[in-house]
């Protein structure tokens, strides 16, 4: 399983990817991918194997030399989504893996609209919804928000999914140019719906993320998302055959 998952999930470095095309078949192929390597989910800038823009950086420095342009061309391409639902990091879903989540971003956007995420919460989404998707420095100001106090928000409904956000460049002072990003809410995106409840879409997400990683240590998988499974559901999803673990601690995808 260690040797699928290293073929499979392009840990070797002869199997670097080595075109766009082919980081686009990665991500069809694994349904999920992260940008760097935070977890045992495939990531697409380990899959690159290329020395980092800046040798000892942190951060962006740390991003592949050339490649690390891909996360952003693979976000803008057709059916893919860009959320940060891995707990606040970003994470590419494939429109398969978009529609395992989209009841679970669905119930938490319900949730954003009737207050529990605070009323600047909810007035962003109302403000997103009359308006449509919009730059957040137009969203701060038709909200009288700051800077900062826009962030704050956008931050925790970005981790729940009700929000996803998308980088642009946009003409800058002086002929230069500056990123901002577009706001949207999940619903405003082309996701197909999915009729599954909140619970089993939850379970059906972490079953997809294993699938990815070939193998996964199993207290990780259960926390890969901003929301847990409990031991309890894991225990049901090796129960079912979904899941098996072919040593304790670890977990891989059923037949």
């Amino acid at each position: 399983m260690r040797q699928r998952r290293i073929r499979l999930c392009r840990l070797a470095p002869e199997d670097a990817l080595s075109t766009f095309e082919d980081a686009c078949a990665f991500l069809a192929d694994r349904g999920m991918l992260t940008l760097t390597a935070d977890s045992a989910l495939p990531s697409l800038f380990a899959a690159c194997h290329e020395p980092p823009y800046k040798p000892g950086g942190t951060g962006f420095a740390s991003w592949p030399r050339t490649k690390w342009p891909w996360g952003g061309r693979l976000a803008e391409q057709e059916g893919v989504v860009d959320a940060k639902v891995h707990r606040g990091k970003t994470l590419l879903l494939s429109a398969e893996a978009a529609t395992l989540v989209d009841p679970i971003c669905r119930a938490e956007l319900d949730r954003v609209e009737a207050g529990s995420y605070g009323p600047e919460g909810a007035r962003l989404v109302a403000y997103l919804s009359a308006a449509g998707p919009r730059r957040s420095e137009e969203c701060a100001a038709e909200l009288g928000l700051t800077a900062a106090a826009l962030r704050s928000v956008r931050t925790k409904l970005e981790r729940v999914g009700a929000v996803v956000a998308r980088s642009i460049e946009v003409e800058g002072a002086d002929f230069g140019h500056r990123h901002t990003s577009v706001l949207r809410r999940w619903d405003q995106q082309k996701v197909k719906r999915s009729k599954r409840i909140e619970a089993d879409a939850l379970r059906d997400l972490v079953v997809a993320g294993v699938r990815a990683a070939v193998l996964a240590p199993e207290n990780e998988a259960r926390a890969w998302f901003s929301w847990d499974l409990t031991t309890r559901e894991m225990d049901a999803l090796v129960a079912s055959g979904r899941l098996t673990r072919p040593v304790a601690g670890w977990v891989t995808a059923g037949s």
